[in-house]
Protein backbone atom coordinates (compact mmCIF):
# COMPACT_ATOMS: atom_id res chain seq x y z
CA UNK A 1 0.00 0.00 0.00
CA UNK A 2 2.64 2.60 -1.34
CA UNK A 3 -0.25 4.99 -1.86
CA UNK A 4 -0.49 5.67 2.18
CA UNK A 5 2.74 6.67 2.48
CA UNK A 6 3.13 10.00 3.10
CA UNK A 7 0.36 12.25 4.99
CA UNK A 8 -3.02 11.50 5.27
CA UNK A 9 -5.68 13.59 7.13
CA UNK A 10 -8.11 12.88 9.57
CA UNK A 11 -11.20 14.45 8.74
CA UNK A 12 -13.32 16.64 10.62
CA UNK A 13 -16.78 16.75 10.04
CA UNK A 14 -18.00 20.29 9.68
CA UNK A 15 -21.32 21.38 11.17
CA UNK A 16 -23.84 24.33 10.77
CA UNK A 17 -24.69 26.36 13.73
CA UNK A 18 -28.00 24.06 13.91
CA UNK A 19 -25.31 21.55 14.72
CA UNK A 20 -26.74 19.67 10.90
CA UNK A 21 -23.95 18.45 8.64
CA UNK A 22 -22.11 21.39 6.44
CA UNK A 23 -21.77 19.35 3.21
CA UNK A 24 -20.86 22.35 1.46
CA UNK A 25 -17.53 23.05 4.12
CA UNK A 26 -16.95 19.48 3.77
CA UNK A 27 -17.02 19.94 0.17
CA UNK A 28 -14.46 22.74 0.38
CA UNK A 29 -12.07 20.99 2.82
CA UNK A 30 -12.02 17.86 0.57
CA UNK A 31 -11.02 20.40 -2.15
CA UNK A 32 -8.63 22.35 -0.19
CA UNK A 33 -6.58 19.32 0.73
CA UNK A 34 -6.43 17.87 -2.19
CA UNK A 35 -5.24 20.91 -4.05
CA UNK A 36 -2.92 21.52 -1.22
CA UNK A 37 -0.85 17.98 -2.18
CA UNK A 38 -2.27 15.59 0.91
CA UNK A 39 -1.63 11.81 -0.01
CA UNK A 40 -4.86 10.43 1.04
CA UNK A 41 -7.99 10.91 3.41
CA UNK A 42 -9.22 9.38 6.54
CA UNK A 43 -13.01 9.66 6.69
CA UNK A 44 -15.38 9.31 9.53
CA UNK A 45 -12.22 8.75 12.51
CA UNK A 46 -12.63 10.21 16.01
CA UNK A 47 -11.77 13.66 14.84
CA UNK A 48 -14.98 13.41 13.07
CA UNK A 49 -17.13 13.05 15.94
CA UNK A 50 -18.18 9.64 14.64
CA UNK A 51 -19.67 9.08 17.94
CA UNK A 52 -22.05 11.91 17.57
CA UNK A 53 -23.20 10.88 13.90
CA UNK A 54 -26.42 9.04 12.81
CA UNK A 55 -25.86 5.82 10.45
CA UNK A 56 -27.79 8.44 7.98
CA UNK A 57 -25.48 11.37 8.63
CA UNK A 58 -21.96 8.73 7.97
CA UNK A 59 -23.67 7.48 5.17
CA UNK A 60 -24.08 11.40 3.92
CA UNK A 61 -20.30 12.33 4.81
CA UNK A 62 -18.78 9.24 2.87
CA UNK A 63 -20.61 9.46 -0.20
CA UNK A 64 -19.82 13.31 -0.50
CA UNK A 65 -16.01 12.44 0.37
CA UNK A 66 -16.18 9.93 -2.61
CA UNK A 67 -17.87 11.88 -5.26
CA UNK A 68 -16.03 15.41 -4.48
CA UNK A 69 -12.75 13.22 -4.42
CA UNK A 70 -12.56 11.04 -8.19
CA UNK A 71 -10.64 9.15 -7.51
CA UNK A 72 -7.93 11.81 -6.91
CA UNK A 73 -6.45 10.20 -3.77
CA UNK A 74 -7.29 7.10 -1.61
CA UNK A 75 -9.66 7.14 0.72
CA UNK A 76 -9.87 5.33 4.07
CA UNK A 77 -13.05 5.13 5.76
CA UNK A 78 -13.24 4.91 9.77
CA UNK A 79 -14.68 1.57 11.14
CA UNK A 80 -14.27 0.73 14.85
CA UNK A 81 -15.74 0.28 17.69
CA UNK A 82 -16.45 -2.01 21.22
CA UNK A 83 -18.47 -4.29 19.90
CA UNK A 84 -16.65 -6.48 17.90
CA UNK A 85 -19.17 -8.92 16.05
CA UNK A 86 -21.60 -5.41 15.13
CA UNK A 87 -17.78 -4.21 13.97
CA UNK A 88 -17.33 -7.72 12.27
CA UNK A 89 -20.88 -7.39 10.26
CA UNK A 90 -20.14 -3.94 9.20
CA UNK A 91 -16.38 -4.20 7.85
CA UNK A 92 -17.99 -7.85 6.17
CA UNK A 93 -20.68 -5.74 3.94
CA UNK A 94 -19.36 -4.46 1.12
CA UNK A 95 -21.49 -1.36 0.44
CA UNK A 96 -20.23 -0.08 3.98
CA UNK A 97 -16.59 0.55 2.52
CA UNK A 98 -17.46 1.16 -1.11
CA UNK A 99 -15.59 3.60 -2.61
CA UNK A 100 -12.71 3.60 0.15
CA UNK A 101 -9.27 1.79 -0.12
CA UNK A 102 -8.77 0.63 3.20
CA UNK A 103 -10.10 0.82 6.61
CA UNK A 104 -8.78 2.14 9.74
CA UNK A 105 -10.11 0.79 12.83
CA UNK A 106 -9.41 1.49 16.49
CA UNK A 107 -8.73 -1.15 19.57
CA UNK A 108 -11.51 -1.29 21.24
CA UNK A 109 -12.52 0.90 23.73
CA UNK A 110 -14.01 1.14 27.39
CA UNK A 111 -14.18 -2.75 27.54
CA UNK A 112 -10.29 -2.84 28.46
CA UNK A 113 -9.82 -5.79 26.61
CA UNK A 114 -6.09 -8.03 27.71
CA UNK A 115 -4.21 -8.13 24.97
CA UNK A 116 -5.48 -11.57 23.65
CA UNK A 117 -9.09 -9.52 23.76
CA UNK A 118 -7.61 -7.12 21.35
CA UNK A 119 -5.63 -9.82 19.10
CA UNK A 120 -9.18 -11.72 19.06
CA UNK A 121 -10.62 -8.90 18.08
CA UNK A 122 -8.77 -7.91 14.98
CA UNK A 123 -8.39 -11.32 13.73
CA UNK A 124 -12.29 -11.51 13.78
CA UNK A 125 -12.10 -8.40 11.32
CA UNK A 126 -9.48 -9.42 9.18
CA UNK A 127 -11.24 -12.94 8.56
CA UNK A 128 -14.59 -10.91 8.10
CA UNK A 129 -13.05 -8.43 5.15
CA UNK A 130 -10.20 -9.06 1.91
CA UNK A 131 -10.02 -5.03 2.63
CA UNK A 132 -7.16 -4.01 3.99
CA UNK A 133 -6.99 -2.58 7.46
CA UNK A 134 -5.12 -0.29 9.61
CA UNK A 135 -5.11 -0.65 13.00
CA UNK A 136 -5.22 1.94 15.44
CA UNK A 137 -3.90 2.47 18.88
CA UNK A 138 -4.26 5.29 20.85
CA UNK A 139 -4.80 4.54 24.44
CA UNK A 140 -5.41 7.99 25.95
CA UNK A 141 -8.90 7.33 24.44
CA UNK A 142 -9.23 3.91 24.44
CA UNK A 143 -8.00 3.13 28.31
CA UNK A 144 -6.06 0.27 26.88
CA UNK A 145 -2.60 0.04 25.38
CA UNK A 146 -2.05 -2.27 22.31
CA UNK A 147 1.82 -3.31 23.07
CA UNK A 148 4.04 -4.24 20.29
CA UNK A 149 4.25 -7.91 20.48
CA UNK A 150 0.45 -7.62 19.77
CA UNK A 151 0.95 -5.06 17.00
CA UNK A 152 3.63 -7.61 15.58
CA UNK A 153 1.68 -10.91 16.28
CA UNK A 154 -1.13 -9.79 14.37
CA UNK A 155 1.07 -8.05 11.52
CA UNK A 156 2.77 -11.45 10.83
CA UNK A 157 -0.22 -13.69 11.02
CA UNK A 158 -3.23 -11.95 8.78
CA UNK A 159 -2.10 -10.22 5.42
CA UNK A 160 -4.79 -7.89 4.91
CA UNK A 161 -3.78 -6.24 8.44
CA UNK A 162 -1.47 -4.24 6.52
CA UNK A 163 -0.44 -1.55 9.05
CA UNK A 164 -1.09 0.57 12.26
CA UNK A 165 -1.71 4.21 13.02
CA UNK A 166 0.55 4.12 16.63
CA UNK A 167 -0.73 6.89 19.25
CA UNK A 168 0.51 5.64 22.51
CA UNK A 169 2.83 8.71 22.47
CA UNK A 170 5.96 6.56 23.20
CA UNK A 171 8.43 6.44 20.69
CA UNK A 172 10.23 2.96 22.72
CA UNK A 173 7.13 1.03 21.54
CA UNK A 174 7.24 3.16 18.03
CA UNK A 175 11.16 1.68 17.67
CA UNK A 176 10.03 -2.08 19.00
CA UNK A 177 7.19 -1.95 16.23
CA UNK A 178 9.90 -0.73 13.64
CA UNK A 179 12.26 -3.12 14.25
CA UNK A 180 10.46 -5.81 13.77
CA UNK A 181 7.63 -4.97 11.64
CA UNK A 182 7.37 -7.59 8.24
CA UNK A 183 8.82 -5.20 5.28
CA UNK A 184 5.36 -4.32 3.98
CA UNK A 185 3.86 -3.38 7.26
CA UNK A 186 2.93 0.22 7.15
CA UNK A 187 3.68 2.02 11.14
CA UNK A 188 2.35 5.79 10.91
CA UNK A 189 1.92 8.01 13.44
CA UNK A 190 -1.17 9.04 14.75
CA UNK A 191 0.65 11.94 17.06
CA UNK A 192 0.70 14.98 14.81
CA UNK A 193 4.16 15.80 17.94
CA UNK A 194 5.88 12.53 16.68
CA UNK A 195 5.19 11.76 12.93
CA UNK A 196 8.57 13.46 12.01
CA UNK A 197 10.62 11.32 14.52
CA UNK A 198 8.73 8.39 13.66
CA UNK A 199 9.33 9.35 10.03
CA UNK A 200 12.72 9.66 10.70
CA UNK A 201 13.40 6.23 12.56
CA UNK A 202 11.57 4.37 9.33
CA UNK A 203 8.33 4.91 9.56
CA UNK A 204 5.79 5.50 6.84
CA UNK A 205 3.86 8.96 7.58
CA UNK A 206 0.80 10.14 9.79
CA UNK A 207 -2.64 10.23 9.87
CA UNK A 208 -2.77 13.83 10.85
CA UNK A 209 -4.87 16.54 12.52
CA UNK A 210 -3.49 19.49 11.90
CA UNK A 211 -2.52 18.11 8.60
CA UNK A 212 -5.74 19.31 7.19
CA UNK A 213 -5.62 23.48 7.95
CA UNK A 214 -1.69 23.55 7.79
CA UNK A 215 -1.40 20.56 4.37
CA UNK A 216 1.02 22.05 2.29
CA UNK A 217 3.24 22.56 4.91
CA UNK A 218 2.94 19.49 7.34
CA UNK A 219 2.94 17.68 3.87
CA UNK A 220 6.14 18.96 3.16
CA UNK A 221 7.82 18.32 6.39
CA UNK A 222 6.96 14.58 6.19
CA UNK A 223 8.15 14.28 2.86
CA UNK A 224 11.71 16.03 4.24
CA UNK A 225 11.56 13.77 6.44
CA UNK A 226 10.92 10.28 4.45
CA UNK A 227 13.56 11.59 1.96
CA UNK A 228 16.12 11.93 4.62
CA UNK A 229 16.34 15.96 4.30
CA UNK A 230 15.84 16.16 8.16
CA UNK A 231 17.84 19.22 9.17
CA UNK A 232 15.02 20.70 6.80
CA UNK A 233 12.16 18.80 8.25
CA UNK A 234 12.83 19.83 11.84
CA UNK A 235 12.70 23.53 10.71
CA UNK A 236 9.80 22.99 9.24
CA UNK A 237 8.76 21.13 12.41
CA UNK A 238 9.82 23.92 14.88
CA UNK A 239 8.07 25.90 12.78
CA UNK A 240 4.46 24.22 13.33
CA UNK A 241 5.32 23.25 16.71
CA UNK A 242 3.02 25.84 18.37
CA UNK A 243 0.14 25.10 16.23
CA UNK A 244 0.19 21.28 17.40
CA UNK A 245 -0.05 22.55 21.15
CA UNK A 246 -3.04 24.98 20.03
CA UNK A 247 -5.15 22.76 18.77
CA UNK A 248 -5.09 20.25 21.27
CA UNK A 249 -5.31 22.52 24.34
CA UNK A 250 -9.14 22.23 24.53
CA UNK A 251 -9.99 18.76 23.08
CA UNK A 252 -9.93 17.53 19.51
CA UNK A 253 -11.88 18.40 17.07
CA UNK A 254 -12.60 21.67 18.66
CA UNK A 255 -9.19 22.85 18.30
CA UNK A 256 -9.11 22.19 14.49
CA UNK A 257 -12.20 23.36 13.43
CA UNK A 258 -11.58 26.53 15.22
CA UNK A 259 -8.08 26.83 12.82
CA UNK A 260 -9.96 25.77 9.90
CA UNK A 261 -12.36 28.71 10.38
CA UNK A 262 -9.68 31.10 10.76
CA UNK A 263 -9.20 30.21 7.36
CA UNK A 264 -12.39 30.22 5.72
CA UNK A 265 -12.94 26.49 4.88
CA UNK A 266 -15.87 25.56 7.72
CA UNK A 267 -17.57 26.91 11.27
CA UNK A 268 -16.12 25.78 14.41
CA UNK A 269 -19.08 24.11 15.98
CA UNK A 270 -18.81 20.90 17.41
CA UNK A 271 -21.60 18.48 19.26
CA UNK A 272 -21.95 17.82 22.84
CA UNK A 273 -20.61 16.93 25.39
CA UNK A 274 -17.74 18.81 23.21
CA UNK A 275 -17.76 22.41 22.97
CA UNK A 276 -16.31 25.17 20.77
CA UNK A 277 -12.79 26.38 21.34
CA UNK A 278 -12.66 29.45 23.74
CA UNK A 279 -12.24 32.78 22.62
CA UNK A 280 -9.12 32.93 24.00
CA UNK A 281 -7.92 29.96 22.23
CA UNK A 282 -9.60 31.40 19.10
CA UNK A 283 -7.39 34.10 19.34
CA UNK A 284 -4.22 32.18 20.12
CA UNK A 285 -5.08 30.25 17.21
CA UNK A 286 -5.73 33.77 14.79
CA UNK A 287 -2.57 34.95 16.41
CA UNK A 288 -0.83 31.93 14.96
CA UNK A 289 -1.52 31.62 11.61
CA UNK A 290 -1.22 35.67 10.95
CA UNK A 291 2.35 34.88 12.07
CA UNK A 292 2.62 31.87 10.21
CA UNK A 293 1.11 32.90 6.94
Amino acid sequence: MESLRGMGVALITPFREDLSVDVKALIRLVEFNIEQGVNYLVVLGTTAESATLTQKEKQLVKDTVVAVNKGRVPLVLGIGGNNTMAIQDEVSNPDASRGYDAILSVSPYYNRPTQEGIYAHYKALADATVKPIIMYNVPSRTGSNMTSETTLRLANEHKNIIGIKEAAGSMDQALRILKDRPDDFLVISGDDMLALPMVCAGGDGVISVIGQGLVSEFSEMIHNGLEGAFAKAYQKHFNIMPSIDLIFEEGNPAGIKSLLSHKGICGDAVRLPLVKASDGLGQKIKDFLNAFD
